[in-house]
């Protein structure tokens, strides 16, 4: 009989104690029709498993390029999220990736051959862990990671149960890093937009070449310790403010 936890973190609030797994499945169904952003799907994908398998510690990395990179955590790993990159075949982690598998150690997983330890993550030094790939149109999109102090035996309806989860939500996941990428490229296409016009201004206002201006606004960004959008933007501001002033 599957073993299921009591739920106590934020991210689980709404969801009774002692849920089983197929409302979990109907839970991750429902949440599949909502277009939020990339973290808070990740996060509610890392709960959904965690209330799934009483496990220590779960991780779910992304793939992106040639990369999986560390997105949601269920413990507090601030200083990794959206930082800790693992290549392709490295680790257990860049195993599952490669080879497209699940992996479940019950005990002694930094001996595993495939292992690698990583020293900014203390779990690393957990006894077990159960690592399944996220898959989209047939392809890896990512990899969940459950990890555990002590010895703990994955049974075969747990296994499978996550690798469906991993099934479940790889297009979910998808969508929301796509629309992320996007509205980031919107983003930047804005920026660049502003700059040129507030390069214009400068160029106009203090004779200066494109160059020129350009130099000055990075300038401004260093000594200022603001973005380089955040300096356009003043320009512009500045420039809207003195033609608004009555002659």
């Amino acid at each position: 009989m599957l073993q299921q936890a009591a739920l106590s973190t934020a991210a689980t609030d709404g969801f009774p104690e002692g849920l089983a797994p197929f409302d979990v499945l109907h839970e991750i169904g429902s949440s599949l029709v909502s277009s939020d952003p990339l973290h808070f799907v990740l996060a509610r994908i890392v709960a959904f498993v965690a209330a799934v398998i009483p496990c220590d510690s779960c991780f779910l990395y992304t793939l992106e390029e040639d990369k999986l990179i560390l997105r949601a955590s269920r413990n507090p790993h601030k200083e990794e999220v959206d930082r800790l990159r693992i290549a392709v075949g490295q680790g257990v982690t860049g195993w599952v990736a490669e080879h497209r598998e699940a992996v479940a150690i019950s005990e002694r997983a930094s001996e595993d051959p495939r292992f690698r330890a990583f020293v900014n993550l203390p779990e690393d030094r957990f006894e077990a862990m159960l690592c399944v790939p996220v898959l989209c149109a047939n392809r890896v999109v990512g990899v969940i990671n459950l990890q555990h102090r002590d010895r703990y035996e994955h049974t075969q309806l747990e296994c499978r149960l996550v690798s469906t989860i991993g099934i479940l939500v790889g297009a979910e996941i998808e969508r929301a890093r796509l629309e992320t990428e996007n509205s980031e490229l919107s983003n930047r296409l804005e920026t660049r937009k502003v700059v040129d016009k507030a390069k214009g201004i400068l160029q106009r206002d203090l004779n200066l070449s494109e160059d020129e201006a350009y130099r000055a606004m990075q300038k401004e960004s260093r000594q200022r310790r603001k973005s380089m959008r955040e300096i356009a933007d003043a320009i512009l501001l500045s420039d809207s403010l003195r033609k608004s002033r009555p002659q």
